[in-house]
């Protein structure tokens, strides 16, 4: 192969390349777009049970059927 088939082929990979990290970036996004909400909810979920004086029993407590 001569110098010009050589980058051009070298060019194609890099191209290809950056395609793949550029579909990778796009579905990470969608990733973290989708794990945001998610913490927003358990957020306000927290937020509601806390303001509602719920009290969760401690782990480290028998249950009352003992």
């Amino acid at each position: 192969m001569d110098r010009t088939e050589l980058l051009e082929e070298r060019v194609a990979h890099l191209t290809r390349a950056v395609e793949d990290m550029s579909d990778i970036l796009a579905a990470q996004g969608k990733e973290i777009d989708r794990l945001s909400r998610l913490v927003k909810l358990l957020v306000e979920r927290e937020a509601e049970r806390e303001a509602t004086g719920f009290d969760a029993p401690a782990a480290n407590q028998r249950p009352p059927h003992w």
